[in-house]
Order: structure tokens, then sequence, then C-alpha cells
């Protein structure tokens, strides 16, 4: 996979559980199966929204593996990783014998490491295979320009960068000092497209891709194009008040697009610990919102 040709959106499915909280495989398998119907550039398996850091290194490897079988080559795979570094790196293996053609590096469990520690920490993840690894710039995993440029000349395999602070005076910083050494990709969210295309990203990762696939792509294709009257329509009808919402409680970036998806028909399921579903009082908000999604399956984006 190369990944300076990963251009527009990446799909980022949810990892559906049953009610006890077990792992609904079949589900995945059919929601990925419907996701990959749509011309995204890659697949990310087990990331934030598939809720990695409540995964077992085994469960992450299924994920992987389902994930691959439904996309069935249709596009690359890329597998979240994190923890620390020997879970990290066992992940990694897990991930490459499964069938993933990159890896996305999550940050360390551990908040306040070193600038040294967190090197070692992508080192251990970067030799631990071949595979190309997109580092996810997020939380307390925060990066100057030339750290970024160290990292890049410290591991080998980093080909991406995934940023996930939504400072877009910084990004451009880093992207400016690195230059096309790295591929560089919006991560915080749908809500950050105009932002992210504005400053050259090649592609942006869309937890809306879950129950709205054409509207990630079509913000995909005006963000490249720099098509603001297009991009400001889709982000006002559709993308502000999900993300609204979404920002009344932690956690809900997740919960609230399981719901969602279940709401339209999906099989998503609950959320694990320390996650949690979401309020009685904001579900009737998120249903007039979701019918807007609906209204959207029959209409021409």
């Amino acid at each position: 996979m190369v990944v300076s040709g990963l251009t527009g959106v990446f799909g980022f499915p949810v990892t559906p559980f049953k009610q006890d909280l077990s792992l609904d495989l079949p589900a995945l398998e059919r929601n990925v199966d419907a996701m990959t119907q749509h011309p995204f550039c890659a697949i990310v398996a087990a990331g934030g929204a598939g809720e990695l850091y409540s995964l077992t290194p085994d469960e992450v490897e299924q994920v992987v593996r389902v994930t691959v079988q439904a996309t069935a080559g249709r596009m690359p795979i890329i597998a979240g990783t994190g923890y620390n570094a020997a879970i990290g790196a066992d992940i990694v293996r897990r991930a490459e014998k499964a069938g993933a053609d990159g890896i996305l590096a999550l940050p360390p469990y551990y908040t306040n490491a070193p600038e040294a520690g967190l090197f070692a920490y992508y080192e251990a993840i970067g030799r631990a295979s071949g595979l190309p690894l997109l580092l996810y710039s997020r939380d307390w995993a925060v990066f100057t320009p030339r750290q970024v440029a160290q990292l890049a000349d410290r591991v080998p395999t980093l080909a991406g960068w995934k940023d996930g602070q939504g400072a877009a005076r910084k990004y451009r910083r880093i992207m400016n000092e690195v230059g096309d050494r790295l591929a560089w990709f919006g991560g915080l969210g749908d809500d950050s497209v105009p932002e992210y295309f504005a400053i050259g990203v090649q592609a942006y990762t869309s937890s809306i891709s879950n129950i709205a696939p054409r509207i990630s792509v079509a913000l995909a294709k005006a963000g490249m194009a720099h098509d603001l009257p297009r991009m400001h329509e889709l982000m006002d009808r559709y993308v502000h008040p999900l993300f609204a919402l979404r920002e009344r409680v932690k956690g809900y970036e997740v919960s609230v697009m399981k719901l969602a998806m279940e709401m339209l028909g999906m099989p998503a399921g609950p959320v694990r610990p320390p996650l949690c579903e979401v309020r009685p009082q904001d579900v009737e908000d998120l249903r007039k919102i979701i019918a807007v999604y609906q209204e959207s399956k029959s209409s021409t984006i």
C-alpha cells in the first residue's frame, strides 16, 4: 500500500457488540461490506471509533480479519494499535497476519511520557512489521514540527500523519517542515473538513461514514475541490447538528454514532465501559437529527 496515494476519505467503522458486550462479528461483516460499496480510500479497523482501547489483542485480530474478509480487496485496511510498546507491537504482528495493509498508532496509555519514551513507543510499533505506519496525534500525543521530522527519520515505516489536535496553523507548520516525506490526513472529525482541506490534507477520517457514506464522500470531494459553498451546505445540514449533540457528553463521539446506526437499521449495539450510552434526554434530539439523514438516502447528495 502506497500511503501517498490515499486521497479523499477513510471509512471508520464502529465495532458492533452484542448486548452482553461480546463482539458481534457478523454485524461487523455486514456493516463493512455495505461501507465498502462506496469509494473510500481505505478502511480503518479497530480505530478510535472502533473502541480500540476496549478490545483485547485477540479481539483486535478478529476485528481486523473480519474487516479484511468483508472488504474483499476493494480497498486497503488500516489496523489500529496502541496501549504500550509491547502490546502495541503484538497487535501490529497480529494485524499483519490477519491481512492488514497498514497500521494506525494511537497514543500510548501513559499521558505524561517524556519525548524519549514516546519516541521509543513509536519505534517499537514501527519495528514490529514492514507495514506502513500512520501516527495519530491526538489527546496527549502532541508534537512540534521538529519532533515530527525526527520521528520520520527514526521510524523508517512511518508514512503518514493523522492529526487529531485541530490546530490548523500548527499542523500547517508541521507539513511545511516535513514536506512530502509523510502523507497528511485530517483525523479530528467530519466537522473539521473545511479547515483540513484548506491547509492541504489529502484525506480525512469520517465517523459519519457509518451512517451516511455518500455524505462523507461528498464532503471529501468538496474539500479536495475547495468548493466552499458546497462544503458549508453539507456541514450546516448534516454535520454541525450531529456534532453539537456529540459534544454534550465525553465519549458521545462513539455512543451517539452507534445509536444513530441502530436508528437507521444498522447493527451496532452498545458501547463498552468506560464509555456510556446516550442519555434518555438526548435520544429524542438525536432521532430528529437522524430523520434528516434518513431523508438523504432517497435524495441526491
